[in-house]
């Protein structure tokens, strides 16, 4: 059985509703804050595509091809790859921006692909984020805990029980506090990467 994250049609109706919800605005704010030379990690069905700046020059990767060809028709013009965000195939440091909505959750070895991420990230580019992450609440992380490896199967990857945030400074990203918002479990962030001696800067 493929999971919701593998259909596409049935994943694009799912972040539809979220949007009309309120998750657009948080979106809008991801891909718009996109400088230069642009990867959309995990691209899927290319809902963020559209939404960069005219002034980017996006790439979009995702590992699942039927999501890819959905996103050809949102984004005719951006060149698609099919690969895994554990092994990029860019040379290091040729992105300004890598934007990452709602993926990380879904990588199967995030620290491998966060290290990808920051090898590819020219050494004052940005990790642009929208995540929802590990609940602060213990009832709620407990919850979150328990479900786990029946939302994953279900989905087809996604870990609701994730730090990512954590998992993000971990690999050597600091998270800058001006622009970071917080709502229940939902995350927007930028993050670069640290200088040495560097710590992580949070609100």
């Amino acid at each position: 059985m493929r999971g919701v994250e593998q259909i596409p049609w049935l994943y694009d109706a799912i972040c539809a509703w979220a949007e009309w919800r309120g998750l657009g605005r948080w979106r809008r704010w991801l891909a718009g804050g996109a400088r230069g030379r642009t990867l959309d990690l995990g691209c899927g069905t290319g809902r963020n595509l559209p939404l960069l700046p005219p002034t980017a020059r996006a790439v979009g990767l995702d590992p699942a091809i039927d999501a890819l060809r959905r996103a050809r028709r949102r984004a005719p013009r951006v060149p698609l790859v099919c690969a895994s965000a554990e092994a990029l195939p860019f040379r290091a440091a040729v992105f300004d921006t890598v934007v990452s909505g709602l993926v990380l959750c879904s990588v199967p070895d995030p620290a491998r692909g966060l290290a990808e991420v920051r090898r590819v990230l020219r050494p004052d580019g940005t990790l642009r984020a929208l995540e929802h992450v590990r609940a602060t609440r213990r009832w709620k992380a407990r919850v979150q805990d328990a479900i786990q490896p029946g939302w994953t199967w279900l989905t087809g990857g996604c870990h609701p029980n994730r730090e990512t945030e954590r998992l993000v400074e971990a690999a050597g990203f600091v998270i800058d506090a001006e622009g970071r918002r917080a709502q229940a479990n939902l995350r927007r962030f930028a993050a670069r990467p640290a200088a040495a001696g560097q710590g992580s800067i949070r609100a």
